[in-house]
């Protein structure tokens, strides 16, 4: 009987709900279709890894501090490839030559070919293997010095062909080919660029010498993979590493495997907050409906019913609506899986989406996400229906809110509230690990508090932002301002999901904008040079060095290195790191904030600097010894020359010392030069001594040639696109509490049908009724965007706060995203309004006034 009845109210009010439903759907489908995005991009990368993996392969055996050194590739003779071939149980010993820091370059348009972010470009030579990624579609493979492939995906985006020029940059200079073919991968290209060579070609290219990065073995059967790889190593004795197929496999998908971890824990984290946003959209359409079925419920319960049975029987129906908005969303996951690829292989990773992955675990997550979040949102609307008399039948209107009820609410809302506001501000105080601790507890109090506050405020702010209504739009506004004040839970509640996502948008808009004024700042207090040659993913070879420097008007060109050491403290522990080597000229084109020693001293032969963290945690100080070992045997003495003050992100975490002396101890084989700063000679017109020094590299459109104010710029611009992404994904939790607002207005008009009928009838017109709906949308809407605001806020400047030891010593008010997030609320409001004041104004008075 408690089911039938349940199925029954649920659908005699399924419309009711269909806004409640979408809420769940949407949550549920960014969580399964996340999760089978994942599935089936780590599977196709594994079964690309597991198709072309050899059974053993064999490389240099590399100390972990050489082996991220830009330039120093770690090469096997080829004595040793003939030497495994005649191993027993090999079929085949293939030489493989690969690098990817050449570039390649289209000489007819001197732009970059291939992926310029993220995916690599690998170049190297096209070998006979039993197992290839790609395969010859056209052309041929290459002949001779001159003759390169390409794979097709790059060369369709690039525009190339058979006969088409390319051009590499490498190390070793730059080296001009004609397209002799095109391959195209058997399984998925994960959006990597790809150009082989002859083998000799690209040893003398690659690599300056007649060898191999590694030999890849296939076996005839007879033995193992493990087999293989104890003997080859016995017989090679050390110096070599050996890893099997499986291995290759595990370690090739832990690469690809943190970058797409990384994006389904951030997608999954959005997603749930969408569905904690959801549930103020459910507990309004829950409590809506009850107030609505009052007298419903009260004859249910005078003829017998229990309190139970009321309870369970708004809990059965939250129940259903778990269960369908579960099982479409999880459909509609599928469907948003296949948009995510789609969009992936726009970005040239070709997954397949013939071929999703939906484990068992996407419907028990979809099932564990949708039915608890309808379930709990509808708990508390279930209480309040049981607590309906039978009296209440009797009634036209259900009994308002118990005063003892807004006394506990405003009691707890304001012990919640007081305690966040304090936990921030001992934050605010609290620079670092305590501070972020506080941090976190201050922001969910201060939510929770708004949460519970909320409707006690909206007596307050909703008087004030409605002040005006009346005096603007008449008899409209007046029945807006107060219809909005009728019900203060209700109209708390409906603000509360779009309050949550414009704090999170505001507060990271604060952060990210404090980030680019204190490196803003920095820049200028700590730059003198007037250029920066960056070469983004790769390294400045020597050409290029050379290029620059013999532009005219340029005074000097400071490179900068970054060498991977292993610094022995004087605690006895030891720190891996990498040391900014460059040489005395740095002093020329930065001022380095020194808290004791000597600046020049670090640059003078066997300096050293450290930050004033590091110094205070080790108890280092000016004179102090460190042993540094660069790897492969090479170590050396260098001694604390300064120690730097912490607060500035060029400097902070950071260790300096002299290029010279670091090249005695490295034989100098110091790593390529990763960046490049310039200063313009006195008198000169930096203007054109930039332009000329772009020039002077011009061949070379890998690099990032810019004056100090491109920099900022380009600096403000990666976090731009950090807050980019943090606003697509937010995106859903916008779309959810706007789907609330609908949701309230379109019950509210159903509520209120009668009420609308006896205004239309004592001479409101069609007009009038469709303002009052926009303009009590758009005071909801504005209210939670005031107090989204106010959150954000406090958020970000403590969080600004928190972080500013580590470079965050200016607070930057993004007010343009505050005006344009209320300006968008206005909007919103607006957009909200559409359907439920059109079926307002549509009513039948006649029918309205007749309504029960």
């Amino acid at each position: 009987m408690l089911l039938k009845t349940s199925l029954r109210s649920f659908l005699a009010h399924k419309w009711r709900l269909v806004l409640s439903l979408l809420a769940v759907v949407l949550s549920v489908a960014f969580v399964a279709g996340t999760l089978v995005f994942y599935n089936t991009a780590t599977s196709t990368f594994d079964r690309l890894f597991a198709a072309t993996a050899s059974d053993l392969s064999v490389r240099k055996a590399q100390d972990e501090l050489t082996a991220d050194s830009p330039g120093r590739a770690s090469t096997v003779p080829v004595a040793t490839q003939q030497k495994l071939a005649a191993e027993p149980g090999v079929k085949a010993a293939v030489g493989n030559v690969f690098s990817s820091s050449a570039t390649l370059v289209d000489p007819a348009t001197n732009k970059v070919v291939g992926p310029t972010t993220g995916a690599p470009t690998l170049t190297g030579n096209w070998t006979e293997s039993p197992r290839r990624s790609v395969d010859i579609t056209s052309g041929h493979q290459p002949q001779g010095a001159d003759q390169l492939m390409l794979d097709a995906d790059t060369a369709k985006k690039a525009g190339l062909g058979l006969g088409s020029r390319l051009r590499v940059i490498a190390e070793s200079g730059t080296h001009d080919f004609t397209v002799s073919g095109i391959v195209t991968f058997r399984t998925t290209n994960p959006g990597a660029a790809l150009a082989f060579l002859d083998t000799p070609t690209a040893q003398r290219v690659l690599l300056g010498t007649e060898a191999y990065t590694s030999v890849e073995l296939f076996g005839d059967g007879s033995r193992s993979n493990d087999e293989l790889k104890t003997a080859a190593l016995a017989d090679l004795g050390s110096g070599f590493d050996a890893k099997t197929a499986a291995e290759q496999q595990k370690e090739n998908s832990a690469g690809v495997g943190s970058f797409l971890k990384f994006m389904k824990w951030a997608m999954l984290g959005f997603a749930f907050l969408s569905a904690a946003v959801g549930i103020f959209l459910i507990v309004n359409t829950f409590s809506m409906l009850v107030t609505q079925r009052t007298r419903e419920i009260g004859l249910l319960r005078a003829i017998g019913g229990s309190r139970s049975q009321v309870n369970r029987s708004v809990l059965v129906e939250g129940l259903i609506l778990g269960v369908i908005g579960s099982t479409i969303g999880i459909g509609a996951g599928l469907a948003l899986a296949v948009g995510m690829i789609q969009l992936m292989q726009a970005t040239g990773m070709n997954l397949d989406s013939s071929s999703l992955q939906v484990t068992w675990t996407v419907p028990v997550v979809g099932f564990a996400v949708g039915l608890p979040v309808t379930l709990l949102a509808a708990f508390f609307p279930a209480r309040r229906a049981a607590r309906i008399t039978p009296m209440a039948a009797l009634l036209d209107h259900a009994a308002p809110a118990e005063p003892r009820a807004n006394r506990i609410r405003a009691v707890l809302g304001l012990v919640v509230t007081g305690a966040g506001v304090a936990a921030l501000a001992l934050a605010a105080g609290s620079p670092g690990s305590t501070g972020g601790l506080l941090l976190g507890l201050g922001l969910l109090a201060t939510l929770t508090g708004s949460v519970v506050l909320g409707p006690l405020l909206v007596s307050v702010l909703v008087r004030l932002l409605g002040g005006l209504l009346p005096a603007l739009f008449g008899p409209a506004g007046r029945l807006a301002q107060r219809n909005v004040v009728r019900n203060p839970r209700r109209t708390g509640s409906t603000a509360a999901a779009l309050m949550i996502g414009l704090a999170v948008v505001i507060g990271a808009s604060v952060v990210t904008s404090s980030m680019v004024g204190s490196m803003t700042s920095q820049i200028d207090k700590s730059v003198g040079a007037d250029y920066v040659v960056d070469g983004g993913h790769g390294a400045l070879t020597p050409a290029m060095i050379d290029a620059a420097r013999r532009t005219k008007g340029l005074d000097h060109l400071t490179e900068q290195r970054n060498v991977p050491a292993e610094v022995t403290l004087p605690d006895g522990g030891t720190l891996r790191t990498r040391l900014a080597v460059s040489n005395a000229d740095f002093l020329r084109d930065f001022r380095l904030p020194v808290a004791t020693g000597s600046a020049e001293a670090v640059f003078s032969g066997g300096g050293l600097s450290v930050g004033q963290d590091f110094a205070d945690e080790h108890h280092v100080k000016v004179g102090d010894q460190f042993a540094v070992n660069y790897g492969e045997g090479r170590t050396q003495t260098l001694r604390v020359a300064a120690v730097i003050k912490t607060g500035n992100q060029l400097f902070d975490q950071r260790f300096f010392t002299d290029s010279d002396t670091v090249a005695k101890a490295m034989n100098g084989q110091l790593p390529l030069t990763g960046v490049a700063f310039g200063t313009a000679s006195a008198g000169a017109d930096k203007a054109a001594v930039l332009a000329d020094l772009q020039k002077s590299l011009a061949e070379y459109p890998q690099l990032v040639v810019k004056d100090q104010a491109g920099y900022k710029e380009m600096v403000k611009s990666q976090f731009d696109q950090l807050l980019a992404m943090v606003y697509g994904l937010l995106g859903l939790t916008i779309v959810v509490a706007v789907l609330g607002v609908v949701n309230t207005l379109a019950l509210s008009v159903i509520e209120r049908t009668r009420e609308i009928g006896l205004l239309r009838a004592i001479g409101l017109s069609r007009r009038q009724l469709r303002r009052t709906v926009r303009l009590e949308s758009v005071v909801i809407a504005l209210f939670g965007a005031l107090l989204g605001t106010a959150l954000g806020l406090s958020w970000g400047v403590t969080a600004r706060a928190v972080l500013s030891e580590q470079g965050l010593t200016v607070l930057t008010i993004p007010t343009g995203t505050v005006v344009t997030v209320l300006v968008g609320s206005v909007l919103v409001g607006l957009v909200a309004a559409l359907v439920p004041a059109f079926r307002a104004a549509r009513m039948n008075v006649l029918a309205a006034i007749a309504t029960d």
